[in-house]
């Protein structure tokens, strides 16, 4: 046998059983579980309620200032949520459902209420019952903050404010 058909037909040999130890390889499966979970969340912003100026004696005597600002919430789609108003850094002895908001320039005070509709028949208060429902979107969803300071209020000229504590419960 010459040199050439030796390594010939020892290279077939080799690939034979190459391709025969391929050929009997076995195989199995399994099933990879992938999984994750969504929770509840919800994001909070306001735009200040602003009333504008207020004249006790000719404009505002009998009806009031009225305005309006907004709490915007963008939560889970899915996700209920309670978006509620504090009682504001100058209430005077309200109630969470019940709150008896003031505006101060130091130690002067203008009353004001602050609703859920634009009727102002609901007011915006501190629990479950006075606060607004929201069902999440995914989607920013803003609601409008409908306010009124009470008229006839003899006060001094000055620039009144509060700050009133807006949450979201989800």
């Amino acid at each position: 046998m010459s040199k050439l058909k030796l390594v010939s037909a020892v290279l077939s040999a080799a690939m034979a059983t190459f391709f025969a130890s391929h050929a009997l390889a076995a195989t199995a499966t399994t099933n990879l579980g992938v999984t994750a979970s969504v929770a509840d969340n919800c994001i909070i912003s306001t735009a200040d309620v602003a009333f504008g100026a207020y004249d006790p004696i000719v404009d505002n005597a009998t009806a009031g200032r009225l305005g309006s600002g907004t709490v915007t919430v963008t939560c889970t789609t899915g996700a209920s949520a309670v978006v509620t108003l504090g009682l504001g850094a100058n209430d005077s002895g309200g109630t969470a459902a019940d709150p008896s908001r003031r505006l101060a320039d130091g130690s002067n005070f203008l009353n004001y209420t602050l609703w859920s509709d634009s009727g102002r028949s609901a007011e915006w208060g501190n629990t479950e019952a006075t606060g607004k429902a929201d069902t999440g979107t995914g989607t920013a969803s803003a609601h409008t903050v409908w306010g009124t300071i009470h008229p006839a209020q003899n006060v001094p000229r000055g620039n009144y404010s509060d700050t009133v504590v807006a949450t979201v419960t989800f």
